[in-house]
């Protein structure tokens, strides 16, 4: 009797150690190493303007979750409320899809202390952005010596600088078309062509397009893109 007794009090105190499943089809864990006291908001773009999904109060655990239902892979926002402070570092964009997501980072550096995992869009994206990365550091070098030989003086000299800026851009262009279309199965490839490349040549736009897959061309970032491709074809390219 006793040993039944034991085995029923086993069985009652794993069951109610047993985690409730999530009922949604998106999870989002996290840590923000030294964060004591604050609110994280989750936010997504609406009319281009940024609304709440989901408010997270922290009071001495640094840790947090989320649940919500997510329709298709969107770039979503973590927003951190300091209370105290109007930092520039208070928002983390994370290329959001159903399933479970995690991001770790601190509180001195919310954005780049960020270890975003478990969303195979975002871990394309971070690919993107660390190439592209080369062209915004190359403009940068080229607008400092355009200024340079400005302040010199020297005009005559500046005109082979701004070509070499076309150049650059026209790089960064032709790389954003190649990623689009290397990775037409995922949804990263119409959000950055929106995001980045929205005014390029329509033949590029066009290859673009006949490369999405149907579930892509499915997705919110495939209808934007098909929608603006619609546009562009009604304004003659």
């Amino acid at each position: 009797m006793r040993k039944l007794l034991f085995i029923a009090t086993v069985l009652m105190f794993l069951a109610s150690c047993k985690e409730t499943k999530s009922e949604k089809n998106f999870i989002l864990t996290g840590n923000v190493k030294g964060l004591k006291n604050g609110t994280l908001i989750i936010q997504r773009v609406k009319d281009t303007v940024l609304v709440p999904i989901d408010t997270i109060n922290i009071t001495g655990d640094s840790h947090f979750k989320s649940e919500f239902d997510l329709n298709s892979p969107e770039m979503l926002y973590l927003f951190l409320d300091r209370g105290v402070t109007n930092s520039l570092d208070n928002n983390l964009p994370f290329f959001a899809e159903p399933g479970v997501m995690n991001i770790e980072t601190s509180l001195d550096f919310f954005t780049s202390d960020a270890k975003i995992t478990g969303s195979k869009n975002q871990e394309l994206y971070d690919e993107y952005k660390k190439v592209t990365s080369r062209f915004v550091d190359k403009n940068l070098t080229l607008i400092q010596q355009k200024f340079t030989l400005y302040k010199d003086g020297k005009l005559d000299q500046m005109n082979a600088i701004e070509e070499q800026q076309k150049d650059n851009i026209k790089r960064k262009y032709l790389y954003t078309t190649n990623f689009a279309v290397n990775h037409a199965d995922y949804e990263v490839a119409p959000y950055v062509t929106l995001a980045e490349i929205y005014d390029i040549n329509f033949k590029y736009l066009d290859t673009i397009k006949k490369s999405l897959t149907p579930r892509v061309a499915k997705s919110l970032y495939g209808k934007k893109f098909l929608e603006y491709y619609k546009e562009r074809q009604k304004m003659g390219k």
